[in-house]
């Protein structure tokens, strides 16, 4: 059922979403009167729901009835809850071959060719620090780049970006922790999108930069360089160093140009945040249609938040290219209902308070949105949290669902464009990699135009569909890596979102 007042996503639903505030009374059609005011965005009930039955939208359960439910009643946290249920993986049952564009009608961009082969889409000299310690230090190198007139010489240089973090010690030496941030510096610093590495660390701390580099397999050269401030006789001293390392590598970052790349080598990040209920209606699905079209050129597209999949989870095994796949999806889903329950959480913790304004209920609800961003194409492959990403097509990486964290780990992947998509207005950036913004809704659109890319609330408008909307998202992806700036870009956000995942205890 669609009219001017409700959304019915599936015909088998027995809520619908409002479109605009409805008051009590109000006729949404077939017999159905709003018994309480139904926000926008909210669910209104279009038929009767007895107590512990399911509520249903996109035809899969969003939560269980707590009471039982009057047509017209206003449908949410309290009267739909949360609780486990049994749900059919059917490993493969989806797959479907990939109908990829014939080659010579594939897409590319304008991005950077690195010395060995890889393609960037930004060109940054970055500074990373193995612990807290010296972040101070990576920030006073990083604001010697700053001024209007630092980098005049080198046009084709997009910055010197120091990211910091709040970890590297207090940790234990080794464990899955260790490894992960471990693997996360490695990513950063195998990535692309810059064209030079310092690496500085304080000297004494648990993540050593020497046993990390043996570890990943870093080598210590002209483009990459690794210094304590310890070793280096302090911080001014290591100020120095830095700022004196930095102008030696501006010279060959400067040297690259962008040239015409194939879109298959583009790898992107697929993320929401600040989620509303016109997020599982409008800008996710219209990003996993772009998904699709990237991945018919030849393209990645990974997604991730396993927390903010839990309950849609089936919906990927299904479209699992093997058994092999499929389980290492579901071994992450159990990692994390062991994880929360021994910290005595719950994977309902989510939606967030702000979510819950926007209209979402449940985790269940929420997932379902989210795992829309991944489109339709085969699931190819499941990454651990900022494994290097190798396979092409439809990938999935093991993320926390709050985002820096998460889009940390993609860009460590081999992100190197990032889609965020939101509801309530989240602000975001990722260097070096850009993240463009899509708005769920017009009215967050028009109110935060400053920091949204692309409004995809056209489709709840009914002003265009999710194809349509999928195209438009697809052509601003290339426009982005082939060199125009997105608003958060514009902003000057990102140099404080890279937040590897802590995963342990702080000692």
């Amino acid at each position: 059922m669609k009219n001017s007042l409700t959304l019915q996503l599936n015909p088998k639903d027995n809520v619908a979403v409002a479109r605009v505030d409805i008051l009590p009374g109000t006729d949404i059609g077939e017999g159905v009167s709003a018994v309480h005011h139904i926000p926008a965005g909210h669910k209104i009930a279009l038929s009767a729901i007895g107590a512990g039955a399911p509520v249903r939208k996109y035809d899969q359960i969003i939560g269980f009835a707590e009471g039982d439910v009057a047509p017209g009643d206003h449908v949410h946290t309290h009267n739909c809850k949360f609780a486990m249920f049994e749900r059919d993986y059917a490993i493969g049952q989806d797959v479907k071959p990939t109908d990829y564009f014939p080659e010579a009608e594939r897409a590319t961009f304008n991005g950077y060719r690195r010395e060995n082969g890889k393609a960037a889409t930004r060109n940054f000299i970055g500074i990373l620090t193995s612990v807290n310690c010296s972040a101070t230090v990576a920030r006073y190198i990083a604001d010697q780049f700053r001024h209007s007139d630092a980098l005049a010489d080198y046009p084709n240089v997009d910055g010197v970006v120091a990211l910091t973090h709040g970890t590297g010690c207090g940790m234990a030496s080794d464990g899955e922790g260790m490894r992960m941030l471990s693997r996360t510096f490695a990513g950063y610093a195998r990535h692309p999108n810059f064209a030079g590495i310092l690496f500085i660390g304080l000297g004494c701390e648990a993540a050593q930069l020497g046993m990390m580099m043996d570890v990943e397999g870093l080598k210590p050269g002209p483009l990459l360089h690794m210094f304590t401030i310890q070793d280096s006789g302090g911080t001014t001293a290591t100020v120095k160093k830095g700022v004196d390392l930095v102008k030696e590598m501006l010279p060959h970052a400067n040297s690259f140009r962008r040239e015409p790349i194939p879109a298959s080598e583009l790898v992107l990040g697929l993320e929401c945040g600040g989620s509303d209920a016109y997020s599982g209606i409008s800008a996710n699905p219209g990003l996993g249609a772009a998904a699709d079209l990237l991945v018919r050129h030849g393209g990645t597209a990974c997604l991730g938040e396993t927390p903010e999949i839990y309950g849609a989870e089936h919906l990927l095994t299904r479209r699992a290219v093997s058994d092999d796949v499929a389980q290492k999806l579901i071994t992450k889903i159990h990692w994390w209902e062991d994880y929360v329950a021994k910290n005595n959480g719950s994977l309902d913790n989510n939606p967030s308070p702000g979510n819950k304004a926007g209209g979402l209920t449940t985790i269940l609800e929420k997932s379902l949105g989210a795992a829309a961003k991944g489109g339709t194409t085969n699931l190819c492959d499941v990454y651990s949290y900022g494994e290097k990403i190798t396979s092409k097509g439809f990938v999935f990486m093991d993320t926390p669902g709050y985002d820096p964290v998460s889009v940390t780990g993609f860009v460590a992947g081999g992100a190197n464009v990032v889609c965020f998509t939101t509801g309530r207005g989240s602000v975001f950036g990722c260097k070096p990699v850009p993240s463009l913004k899509l708005a769920t809704n017009s009215v967050m659109y028009n109110r935060m135009s400053d920091d949204m890319d692309i409004n995809c609330g056209q489709v709840v408008d009914g002003e265009k569909s999710v194809q349509e909307l999928g195209q438009v998202i697809f052509d601003k992806i290339i426009a982005t890596a082939s060199g125009e700036q997105t608003c958060s870009e514009r902003l000057g956000f990102g140099d404080d979102e890279f937040l590897p995942w802590q995963v342990g205890a702080v000692m």
